[in-house]
């Protein structure tokens, strides 16, 4: 019992607990989260590729961890409505947008952490062990190692035999040279992004996110790892085909199959 207050203390200090914070990062994402929309051309294209071509006699299941307001199922819709979805995010402010998101569709939707998930999922939650797609986006960077590799057995066992893991994710560079000029990336990149909002006549009073990268780096509340370490965490935890996707700097897509 100890495990879980220590846990969700750690969720209800961190930033994603302030509305504000949630609020600021559904309004801004796109001008920020670098390549935001090739990131979600590939997922699209993944999910065409593997489950919606192959799964053709049913709704395909699919658990979203970290959900934020549902910008991935968002995007999963477009290429197909035949979906049974489950929703989790620890903010419920976050999850409230989802659910006004997705008010037509009857999903499913779960307040809770990871870590609780992890403690408490067979009593309280009882999430399926049967999806076809499991992912998440932007939400394990801030668990700890030991958290991921425990996270990483738990998607996996709550996959059906020929499902997959899709991980939209901010990584550890594996030196502190390439870390910084990646932050430079990122920085330039947003600076690109919103010099060509304000030829569109886009941006309006908007204070510029160019230093974004160097809070990120200096937020208590993200712990990422390298990619190499994670793809062998993946493949300790069972997983096989396990590869990165894509790569921009500390943006990555990886995951793998059951």
């Amino acid at each position: 019992m100890s495990i879980i207050v220590i846990f969700m203390s750690k969720f209800e200090e961190s930033e994603w607990a302030e509305i504000e914070h949630a609020k600021e990062f559904v309004e801004n994402a796109d001008i920020y989260i670098l390549e935001r929309k090739r990131i979600f051309k590939i997922l699209k294209s993944f999910y065409r590729f593997f489950l919606d071509n192959k799964i053709a006699d049913r709704s395909v299941k699919i658990l979203d961890l970290g959900c934020g307001n549902g910008a991935l199922i968002r995007e999963i819709l477009s290429v197909s409505s035949k979906i049974e979805v489950t929703l989790v995010d620890g903010s419920s402010h976050m999850l409230d947008n989802a659910r006004e998101n997705f008010k037509s569709h009857g999903f499913h939707y779960i307040n809770g952490t990871f870590q609780e998930l992890l403690v408490k999922d067979a009593v309280t939650y009882k999430i399926a062990h049967d999806f076809d797609f499991i992912v998440s986006s932007l939400a394990i960077h801030h668990l700890s190692t030991e958290e991921k590799q425990e996270l990483f057995h738990y998607i996996y066992n709550h996959l059906n035999p020929g499902g997959y893991f899709l991980n939209i994710e901010t990584i550890k560079a594996p030196s502190d040279q390439l870390e910084s000029w990646y932050r430079v990336l990122w920085s330039e990149w947003i600076a690109e992004n919103e010099e060509e909002m304000k030829l569109r006549e886009e941006w309006t009073d908007k204070e510029s996110f160019v230093n974004l990268p160097e809070k990120y780096k200096n937020n208590p509340d993200n712990h990422p790892d390298k990619l190499s370490d994670q793809l062998k965490m993946l493949e300790i935890a069972g997983f096989k085909d396990v590869d990165c996707y894509y790569k921009q700097g500390i943006f990555s897509i990886f995951g793998g199959s059951k």
